[in-house]
Parts: structure tokens; C-alpha cells; sequence
């Protein structure tokens, strides 16, 4: 498999993910499947520039990585579900088995792009919930200093929608002195927790994807019946 390259990367100490300490010989060892979500439609995106830094390193330490494209996507209700952009969008997570969200904060808080691209995905599809049990990596872009406005707000979505959001994150603060003119982000101790963050998320995605059904095995939905959970999970909400 090639790989872009990681010019700001000590190859002495970029260590490969050792499977074998994080699953038993009877779980899944298929690469990990990671969708990616950003949230800026500029030309010079630096949360997209943000998340292709994240793409390359997720790549590296083995896994398949898709990152979805949010223009065109509609608002939420102005729209339905088939739309081609909201069924791209679910399709991929469906597919996925960990993301990692990277939001610009704009106003103190994350963007609408970011907020419309969640709140399309549903926290249930018939019986199957699309994000439950999977793992989250969030992180931000700001103009000014540093701030975790945004990666506050996205682990509270990541908690609502059932996910298993890693312990670290990653805030780059006055985006705009980070990349060079390439894209490429610069070496910094920003950068440095970037790679952990991802590193961490691979990890977490190799360690819980094989027991996610176990897991989120709950009590309350046991003394269900299988026609009561799907009634009740596939209400329309206003």
C-alpha cells in the first residue's frame, strides 16, 4: 500500500498500531473503515485542510479513510431523505466503524455545515442505529487563539448519538499560520497532537469494533420486543 508523505513525521518513532495487543484471534482484522466530516465550504478550508492532514495519518497506521465532500448537502427538513447528498451521507456511515469531525469555530461555536452534516445522519435506520458503539475523534480550527468551544459541543453530539469518543482531541488555534501554501501543515506541538489523536483512534477502532454489539447491549432495550424497539426508534420527530 503507498502512502502520501509525512515530511514532518521521525519515522523512529511513528510506530505501527500492534493489532495483536488490542484484539483476540477472533475478531475482526479487516482495516478499519473511518469516515471523515469537516465543516467549511471556503476554498482554502483549513478544516478540510485540518481533516486531509488527519486522512494521511489515518492511512498510514492502516486503515481505509473517506472523507465526504458537505456541498450541495441540504439544511435539515428542507429536503428529504433521499436526496443524493443525505443518502451519500448515510451510506458512508453506515460503512464506517469510527469518524473523526473537524469543525472551524465560528462565533464561539461549530458551523452549520458541521451541525446539518450530523443532524442528517439519524440515530436509527429501521432497527440499526448508524453511529452507535462506533468510535469519534473531534477536532477544531479557530482564527484567534485557542479555544475548545467547538470540540465541547461536538463530544456532546458524539455522546447523543451513542459514539465512543476518544479520551483526546485537538484544537488548532489561529489556523491560518499552521499550513503552508501547499496545504501541509506545519511542524508544531499542534501538529504533534494531531498524529495522537489519531494514532488514539485507530487504537480505540481496533480495540472496540469487534465487541460494539456487546457493548451497547442494554437492559432496557432486552425487555423489548424486537417489533417494540423498531416502533419506538423510528418515530417521526418534529
Amino acid at each position: 500500500m503507498s502512502f502520501e508523505p509525512l515530511p514532518n513525521i521521525d519515522p523512529d518513532h511513528l510506530h505501527a498500531i500492534d493489532v495483536d495487543a488490542l484484539v483476540g484471534p477472533d475478531q475482526p482484522r479487516h482495516p478499519p473503515r473511518i469516515l471523515v466530516l469537516y465543516g467549511s465550504l471556503r476554498e482554502r478550508s483549513y478544516s478540510r485542510l485540518l481533516s486531509e492532514e488527519a486522512a494521511r495519518l489515518l492511512r498510514w497506521f492502516g486503515c481505509e479513510v473517506r472523507t465526504f465532500n458537505p456541498s450541495g448537502l441540504p439544511l435539515p427538513d428542507d429536503a428529504d431523505a433521499e436526496h443524493p447528498k443525505v443518502q451519500e451521507l448515510r451510506d458512508l456511515a453506515k460503512w464506517s466503524e469510527g469518524m473523526v469531525w473537524v469543525s472551524p469555530e465560528r462565533h464561539g461555536a461549530m458551523t452549520g455545515i458541521m451541525k446539518t452534516q450530523i443532524d442528517w445522519i439519524p440515530l436509527a435506520l429501521g432497527g440499526v442505529r448508524p453511529t452507535q458503539g462506533k468510535t469519534l475523534a473531534v477536532m477544531e480550527v479557530s482564527g484567534g487563539s485557542q479555544s475548545f468551544n467547538a470540540v465541547n459541543q461536538l463530544r456532546i453530539l458524539g455522546r447523543w448519538m451513542r459514539m465512543l469518543t476518544i479520551p483526546n482531541q485537538s484544537s488548532v488555534p489561529k489556523a491560518f499560520n499552521e499550513f503552508d501554501e501547499a496545504g501541509r501543515m506545519h511542524l508544531s506541538p499542534l501538529y504533534y497532537r494531531v498524529v495522537d489523536v489519531c494514532e488514539e483512534l485507530v487504537k480505540f477502532t481496533w480495540m472496540t469494533r469487534g465487541r460494539s454489539a456487546y457493548l451497547t447491549d442494554r437492559y432496557s432495550e432486552r425487555v423489548e420486543s424486537a417489533e417494540e424497539l423498531s416502533r419506538r426508534v423510528n418515530q417521526a420527530t418534529h
